[in-house]
């Protein structure tokens, strides 16, 4: 069954990303992502207003950063895929097109100490210093790249689990790609992106028939002098899986019931919804 994922759709060029808009119950509870039970578990009421009523919020510098990065080194796992792959000037093309391209309408609010043209080259910065540093021979062909894959849990009575991997390398393994500030913990790492990591090993396995042989988030780390940290997880185990489909249940049991209530905690500095949330009755 490999050829399923093999000849699955690969993205097109970097384009602006469809207009968010809410979703009623019944599509809340037709399918679920691991970034949106990632929400539902972090804070249920920031799920309801990002998902069930849509709130949109203007982009920051750090999600179009992050945004750029992956778009670009999206086309550079597209154009090994097509066995041309990227390279010299041809990087620095397509990732001045990306930078345009990706959220072109949004009014983003730049930093004083780091305006729009020193953030654009700290970017730049974070995906040569990736090319340079990656495991990845430029020479591989990945298996896919930034494909959408499905897992019918029907026979739990459970919502269809979608989800697209940013890259499966040739051997099996998959890569995902973050940008942050800071240098991640293995084991935190590990810990807080367990549902993530499971979800792929599911999805994974429904299209290809067989196990992954490794899970690697890659990061890409924003410092004065950028840097790439690899954490590496064997594939998921039944304990992580039946893990996994528990958590699912849970959404499922909370968004039928609207349970949708607020989990104040540090991470509230941080969250776009801070005003709704304190309006919320």
């Amino acid at each position: 069954m490999i050829a399923a994922i093999e000849t699955a759709p690969v993205a097109p060029p970097v384009s602006k990303p469809a207009a968010r808009v809410g979703r009623t119950k019944e599509e809340l509870l037709a399918t679920v992502s691991a970034s949106r039970l990632g929400t539902w578990l972090g804070c249920r009421l920031k799920f309801y207003f990002r998902y069930m009523l849509g709130i949109q919020k203007p982009n920051t510098p750090a999600r179009h950063i992050g945004s750029v990065v992956h778009a670009v080194l999206q086309q550079w796992s597209l154009a090994r895929w097509r066995g041309a792959p990227l390279v010299g000037e041809m990087v620095d093309a397509v990732f001045d097109e990306a930078w345009t391209a990706v959220n072109e309408d949004d009014e983003i609010k730049w930093d004083e100490d780091e305006p729009e043209a020193k953030a654009k080259a700290g970017a730049l910065g974070l995906v040569q210093m990736y090319l340079r540093e990656t495991p990845i021979p430029v020479d591989e062909r990945p298996e896919a790249v930034e494909v959408m894959v499905e897992k019918d849990l029907s026979a739990h009575g459970l919502p269809k689990l979608v989800g697209v991997i940013d890259l499966v390398r040739a051997n099996g393994r998959i890569v995902d790609f973050k940008t942050t500030g800071k240098t991640p913990n293995d084991e935190l790492t590990l810990h807080t992106n367990d549902v993530q990591l499971s979800a792929y090993s599911l999805l994974y396995r429904e299209a290809t028939d067989r196990s992954e042989t490794a899970l690697e988030l890659h990061h890409l780390v924003k410092l004065k002098t950028p840097k790439l940290v690899i954490t590496e997880a064997p594939p998921a185990t039944e304990i992580q899986t039946t893990r996994f489909m528990r958590l699912v249940e849970s959404y499922v049991r909370g968004v039928q019931g609207n349970d949708y209530v607020p989990a104040p905690s540090f991470a509230c500095a941080s969250c776009e919804f801070i005003n709704e949330c304190k309006s919320w009755k």
